[in-house]
């Protein structure tokens, strides 16, 4: 019997989930940001500056969705030395209310722009978190933002300098950056390594390709797409939490289903679909501007029956277009899908 584990509804809208603006160390308004990823089709914008929880549920409408959120900063500081010595974890944290302007993580102390300040709620100055780079603290502030209704992102892992040992003890993650245009930008491609290690220990992740936008110019350039039954923010998030969703920074999937030990692909013109597992075992599919691809998962079924499962089992794919842009579908834990 088929199951379509993406694509249920086609009804995909472009988002981009790491987003800067005037009220941080972004260069356009919330309004002027909204305006520029309309012309290029995008429906729904999580405004993620730095430090202070601001809605801007005045610039949603039937065609737009503002997402509440911010983004923080955990530094710890080498002696001495500028920025670019300090250890550093940057989390998103995506509001499940729309209305909300405090995080229980908020901490004027780590509030580094003077103007963003102005931003401050009046609940939110009652709060004052120990923002402290600590694996422990850093999952404390995860752990309470998911029981205040957040979604946590992490940003940006490579760019951050960060190895399996600063990631791997995050728990509680709902998505992880694979792609990061500024960062490619400037010169520092992320990569899906950190979010295949956290599915690796049996994470639900979900890979996140944002712009992660600062400047006009250095914009446009990676995007999530989220299914959902319709563009209000409880769908949105529903579907979010729920994992309809994939990323990209050029190509599209229009459905991942499975029937029996065969999965279907259905995607935009692409030189590669690649299956990847838990496991070292993998399946290509090449060809020229090919818009569907057939894998036969037999042979990795055998392996799991004849073999006590080492980590939770998964499957992923990945599109790959002639330009060697790429499109990242979350893992699909089996459990989801088959009861044996």
């Amino acid at each position: 019997m088929k199951k379509v584990l993406l694509g249920k509804i086609g009804n995909f809208y472009k988002a981009n989930l790491h987003t800067h603006t005037l009220i941080s160390d972004g260069e356009m308004t919330p309004e002027e940001t909204k305006a520029e990823y309309q012309k290029r089709g995008y429906k729904i914008l999580a405004y993620t500056d730095h430090e202070v929880l601001v809605p801007h549920n005045d610039l949603t409408d039937e065609n737009f969705l503002a997402i509440t959120s911010y983004e923080v900063v955990v530094n710890e500081y080498v002696e001495g030395a500028p920025f670019p010595f300090a250890y550093t974890c940057h989390l998103n944290f995506l509001s499940k209310d729309k209305n909300k302007t405090v995080s229980p993580c908020f901490s004027e102390k780590n509030i580094w722009l003077e103007k963003s300040k102005a931003y401050i709620s009046e609940e939110a100055k009652k709060v004052d978190y120990p923002i402290r780079y600590d694996v422990d603290v850093i999952n404390d502030m995860i752990k309470k933002g998911n029981e205040n209704g957040f979604l946590v992102t992490l940003n940006h892992p490579a760019w951050s300098m960060q190895t399996y040992k600063d990631y791997a003890p995050l728990k509680g993650l709902w998505g992880v950056e694979v792609y990061n245009g500024v960062c490619d930008y400037t010169g520092f491609s992320e990569t899906e390594t950190p979010y295949v290690d956290l599915l690796n220990l049996g994470n639900a992740v979900v890979p996140i390709a944002a712009d992660d936008t600062h400047w006009k110019h250095a914009a446009y350039f990676g995007w999530s797409m989220i299914e959902a039954e319709s563009l209000t923010y409880e769908k949105v998030f529903e579907a979010m939490e729920k994992g309809d969703i994939y990323s990209s920074n050029g190509p599209s999937i229009y459905e991942i289903s499975i029937d029996g030990a065969k999965l279907f692909v259905r995607c935009s013109k692409a030189s590669e679909v690649r299956l990847n597992t838990e496991l070292r075992w993998t399946q290509v599919v090449h060809g020229e501007q090919m818009t569907q691809a057939e894998i036969d998962l037999t042979g990795y079924f055998n392996l799991k029956k004849q073999y006590p499962a080492r980590v939770k089992p998964y499957i992923r794919i990945t599109v790959e277009d002639e330009k060697g842009n790429r499109a990242w579908s979350r893992g699909y834990f089996l459990e989801e899908f088959f009861s044996e």
